[in-house]
């Protein structure tokens, strides 16, 4: 069974470290996910608002501190 879990990223970081868990959680490059968020926010105009959204919810990883 996968007990894999999305957390904030505490060592790859920029601002909040969802860009870093989001990369963590999928095993990819973090600049991709960082690349899609700026897609997201200037050509959909929503990258910024599930930046906020999930950097509001998602809980710290407990094992990174």
């Amino acid at each position: 069974m996968n007990n894999k879990r999305f957390y904030l990223s505490q060592t790859d970081k920029k601002i909040a470290g969802v860009c870093g868990g989001i990369a963590e959680y999928f095993e990819v490059d973090p600049l991709l996910v960082r690349v899609f968020f700026l897609m997201a926010f200037f050509g959909l105009g929503c990258g910024l608002l599930a930046y906020i959204v999930l950097w509001l919810l998602a809980p710290r990883n407990p094992n990174q501190y």
